[in-house]
């Protein structure tokens, strides 16, 4: 079967937005947020096999992030909203990346049930912008709490685009989390090299 998703790469090199055609009747709405053969397309490879899936339903405000996992073993998220709208935001903390330091940002709504995808060692976070807006994970790895890592979303040296009307919501982690400058200088990142030959081995798995 024909895909019925369009593509568009991010400015973080391997970070990709995926777009699924809506199917709308008198009953609703239809649609496949995510669609193997549009990934295969983009990527030139599958998704990794999913360990575990994650929901999470937010206030308007909150901000969660920026989180990302010790590499290795590195884990590779495929995001979207299934409910509300929310402003989903990817940074490449990938020391050797040739787009590290740099971030985009995504629209994820109910209207155009946008996706994105996450390679190893792309930090992820988000701004909730209505109540009860639902955020679904697809990741290539279980939830290890020692193995999980937080940069600051509020770093100015990053200058993320939340949204001037919001006033963010944090987590005390969160709240406490460095500045891309600290967990570089702290050896807190993740090597490119190193997440790239992670994300080969996850998705020939």
């Amino acid at each position: 079967m024909a895909s019925t998703m369009q593509s568009r790469e991010l400015s973080v090199e391997g970070a990709i937005e995926f777009t699924p055609q809506v199917f709308d009747d008198e009953r609703g709405i239809f649609l496949s947020p995510y669609q193997e053969s549009a990934f295969s397309d983009a990527t030139g490879n599958t998704l990794f096999r999913v360990a575990q899936t994650n929901h999470s339903r937010s206030q308007r405000g909150v901000v969660r992030g920026l989180h990302y996992t010790l590499t290795p073993p590195g884990c590779g998220k495929y995001v979207y909203c299934a409910r509300g709208k929310t402003l989903d935001i990817a940074v490449d903390i990938r020391v050797g990346s040739p787009t590290f330091g740099r971030w985009d940002a995504v629209l994820l709504d109910t209207e155009t049930f946008r996706a994105v995808y996450f390679p190893v060692g792309v930090a992820h976070g988000f701004v909730a912008l209505e109540d009860d807006t639902v955020v679904s994970y697809l990741l290539s790895g279980e939830y290890v709490p020692e193995h999980e890592l937080a940069l600051s979303i509020l770093d100015p040296e990053l200058a993320l685009p939340i949204p001037g009307e919001i006033e963010p919501i944090l987590s005390a982690r969160d709240l406490a989390a460095p500045t891309l400058e600290k967990a570089a200088s702290d050896g807190l990142l993740p090597d490119y090299a190193e997440c790239l030959a992670i994300d080969r081995a996850l998705r020939s798995a």
